[in-house]
């Protein structure tokens, strides 16, 4: 999606390992002050069994050790074996949600050390601002080729920073399945929430100027260095269980076609991008994403 490639590439964002920093916690939400921090825990292998906010039974705070880091992308260069720049697998609504969330699979995504590569598959709310400004929170997965290269970390990303966030204490492999829950709170703060030791784990809340509602995207990511050409291999990533929430605060729904749904191509067919493919298993809540096999 051009807008992104244009908002990451116009982030002054820093060199690669001379300013990466250590955060150790998230910035609250009034309502989510009050949690306890996340005890130390293993991933769950069950669904959740309610939904994420503060108020919910178990939920903690992230209080583990975070990597901040700032990275300036380089921008669209000469093509390798794979398109250099970014991939976006995926799709956005055509109309706005109080939020999103579902399941991913964790990959490894041969990721090469010391590039700007990186592989992530991440749900986002976001709202355009006009004059080439949008602002949106992020979470997911992601590999990266400067931050502990050959490990997948549980990650946010929000345009009051214009960081990534990198969360330690989630320890990730591949062939995990992670939960993930972005949702508006009150008085214009968003947050992101992880279902990890079978509670929700707040991952970051942020005032954004995004409103109560918002579009979303559920996305595999993949950026290729564009000054180091190169093959880079994606396993699919499995997506499914995608719900919105509606403005109303009403119960989360599955993400079906009959939600105005935004796609790179006809949904119906498999979607080609740099040498990746997407296949809807069920329209639009269930699908895979990565080297086409």
């Amino acid at each position: 999606m051009r807008w992104q490639v244009k908002i990451r590439n116009a982030v002054l964002w820093c060199a690669m390992a001379a300013l990466t920093t250590t955060l150790t916690g998230v910035n609250p939400a009034a309502g989510s002050r009050r949690l306890p921090p996340c005890p130390a825990a293993k991933a769950s292998t069950r669904a959740p069994t309610q939904p994420a906010g503060p108020n919910t039974m178990g939920a903690c705070r992230a209080t583990g050790h975070i990597l901040e880091s700032g990275v300036r992308l380089a921008r669209r260069g000469e093509a390798g074996f794979t398109p250099s720049g970014y991939h976006h697998l995926g799709a956005n609504t055509g109309n706005e949600w109080a939020g999103v969330s579902g399941r991913m699979s964790v990959v490894d995504g041969s990721v090469r050390p010391r590039s700007y590569d990186f592989v992530a598959g991440r749900f986002m709310a976001k709202r355009n601002l006009g004059r080439g400004s949008i602002a949106w929170l992020e979470a997911g997965w992601a590999e990266t080729g400067w931050a502990q290269p050959g490990r997948q970390h549980i990650y946010t990303f929000n345009t009051n920073t214009k960081t990534w966030q990198f969360y330690d204490q989630y320890l990730l492999r591949p062939g995990d399945k992670i939960w993930l829950d972005l949702r508006s709170n009150d008085g214009g703060w968003w947050s992101a929430w992880l279902w990890w030791g079978d509670r929700w784990n707040l991952l970051t809340a942020q005032r954004l100027p995004l409103g109560p509602t918002a579009t979303v995207e559920q996305y595999v990511e993949v950026h290729v260095d564009a000054g180091r050409p190169g093959l880079l291999d994606v396993p699919p990533v499995l997506v499914d269980n995608v719900r919105l929430r509606p403005a109303d605060g009403g119960a989360s729904r599955l993400w079906r076609d009959d939600v105005p749904t935004l796609t790179g191509s006809d949904p119906a067919q498999r979607e080609h991008n740099g040498g990746f493919c997407l296949d809807w298993l069920t329209r639009y809540d269930t699908w895979t994403a990565g080297d086409c096999g």
